[in-house]
């Protein structure tokens, strides 16, 4: 879609008794009829000035607003559908005039409204988008879009069998569903900034796709998704989105590194003899790790040679049993690991971590940030190798705080799988979501892959950038309204969605745990089942 600036100098007294224009009149009484049977047939304004085959301006005479789509009849193509994509009220007011105004003077002023209008488009008799080759005629009346029009077109289908309804087109009660496995075949990234409501919308994609019992897994670096077990609260007034509050308990399996901080999580687990002795000695803080590699390395031989299975015990029991001090640091560094108890004998099993139909919440709550990358690494690997081999179902891998585990600047652990996914995922059914508040920060070459894309409000400068080199089909108009996006309203392109379109995001059933905590609140805060003494009393017994 193209812009036109908008330049006419139409009068706003005294204009002409808005008329049909002439090309309507020697028209076939079908044409007349057809036009007589609009809902709404008051037009909204008139083409005027020079006009082109993918945007004209139009003088605006009735209520319309930026963004809104709008019809106009097309010599050879019909009923063509376009978008206000700015708007401007002129007048005749100047700086001498608005003194006089201010001293308190009496004048009129003259305006007028002007819009510029991007030409979408209309579906041809093999049901394909096309934009008209000839240009629109002056004088031609503008009318408010049809609800039947714009589902046409822009192509939206309502109650479709695969279809994740994720809420309704801006200033419509149009449902907008996005086809479930074309975001599985082509991945799907959420941008927005924080606080922008990018979790929000995740679950409602989750929700969704729990409904069409499609296999998922969350990487939860802060342990939000766990409430999604609980039904949400009935929004209050606004639109009515036909959504009812339910919980998703049945649906639901959690494993936790960390089961003190999230008790209701089963424990993960990693087979430690999976894991080679150089990714081992990459969790240490180790600067110059070569020189523990190679007595790493012997110590894991010795124990395989005895046994199969074993445990971080086992290796430090051996490099203790060492005569030389120079294994000291290492020995600390693997006391250190094994505190966190993430690695045993017998890891957790992978028909236990992906079910058919359910959603796996891998929840990293106070794992520290290096063991986070590993355990991410190995669980991609993992389902990427096992959906190659098709022993697992086909899923949806979705990735919470993203830019920390594919980013742009630098490596981590679990880089390499991300770009593998990305690029190959879509062959063996292993979709991947990718959810960041800094799209810049995110591996390009992970974002570039995602082809449903849904962007909230964005306002960092590079961000901008980063999405609108990712997104096909976005406007420099639309672009700029990212920026200016209310919170609950989002821009979608990508799968069936063939143009980015601005949506209102539907309320959650289940409940979201990602809400902001308040500082200063209406009511005061009390510890869990404890008083504010309390609370106090056990305060004072912690130390940093």
């Amino acid at each position: 879609m193209h812009n036109m600036d908008i330049e006419a100098d139409v009068p706003a007294q005294g204009e002409p008794k808005l008329e049909m224009p002439a090309t309507l009149e020697g028209q076939a009484p079908q044409a007349a009829v057809e036009l007589l049977a609009l809902p709404a047939p008051t037009p909204m304004g008139i083409i005027y000035g020079n006009v082109g085959t993918n945007s004209f301006n139009v003088w605006v005479t009735g209520p319309l607003e930026k963004m809104d789509y709008i019809q106009v009849e097309h010599d050879s193509s019909g009923w063509v559908l376009g978008q206000i994509m700015d708007m401007e009220r002129r007048t005749d007011l100047s700086i001498e005039r608005a003194k006089r105004i201010l001293n308190g003077e009496e004048l009129s002023i003259e305006e007028k409204v002007t819009a510029s209008v991007s030409v979408v488009g209309y579906r041809d008799d093999r049901g394909l988008l096309q934009s008209p080759r000839t240009p629109f005629r002056a004088g031609q009346p503008v009318f408010k879009a049809t609800d039947e029009l714009i589902k046409e077109i822009i192509g939206l289908k309502e109650h479709t069998p695969t279809g994740a309804y994720i809420g309704l087109l801006a200033g419509h009660d149009i449902r907008v569903e996005v086809d479930i496995n074309s975001m599985v075949q082509k991945h799907v990234s959420i941008l927005a900034k924080t606080g922008g409501g990018k979790s929000f919308m995740c679950g409602d994609l989750i929700e969704e796709l729990m409904k069409h019992d499609v296999t998922i897994m969350v990487i939860d670096p802060h342990g939000e998704y766990g409430s999604m077990r609980e039904s949400g609260r009935q929004p209050q007034g606004g639109r009515d989105f036909g959504v009812e509050p339910r919980g998703y308990a049945d649906k639901i399996i959690e494993f936790a590194t960390d089961t003190s901080a999230n008790p209701l999580a089963s424990p993960l687990k990693f087979t430690l003899s999976n894991i080679e002795p150089r990714d081992l000695l990459a969790l240490t803080s180790i600067k110059n790790g070569k020189v523990y590699l190679t007595p790493l390395r012997k110590a894991v031989d010795m124990i395989k040679s005895v046994k199969r299975d074993y445990s971080l015990r086992d290796i430090i029991r051996v490099l203790e049993a060492e005569e030389e001090g120079s294994n000291a640091a290492l020995i600390n560094e693997l006391e250190y690991l094994d505190e966190i108890k993430i690695f045993a004998e017998s890891g957790t099993m992978m028909d236990e971590l992906v079910v058919r139909g359910k959603m796996s919440i891998i929840n990293l709550k106070g794992t520290p940030p290096d063991i986070a990358e590993l355990v991410v690494e190995r669980i991609g690997t993992a389902l990427f190798e096992l959906r190659k081999l098709n022993r697992i179902p086909p899923m949806m891998l979705v990735v919470e705080e993203a830019h920390n585990y594919c980013p742009q600047v630098g490596t981590v652990a679990s880089s390499k799988i991300f770009r593998t996914i990305a690029a190959e995922g879509r062959k063996f059914g292993l979709g991947l979501t990718i959810i960041s508040q800094r799209a810049a920060k995110i591996d390009k070459s992970v974002l570039s892959q995602c082809n449903t894309q849904m962007i909230l409000k964005v306002t960092n400068p590079n961000d901008l950038k980063a999405i609108t080199a990712s997104v096909e089909g976005l406007t420099s108009g639309m672009a700029d309204e990212i920026q200016r996006l209310p919170i609950g309203v989002a821009l979608v392109v990508g799968g069936n969605v063939q143009m980015p379109l601005f949506v209102e995001v539907r309320p959650r059933e289940s409940r979201h745990g990602g809400e902001s905590v308040q500082i200063v609140s209406d009511e005061p805060w009390e510890g869990p089942e404890a008083d504010a003494e309390e609370v106090d009393a056990e305060l004072e017994e912690e130390e940093l």
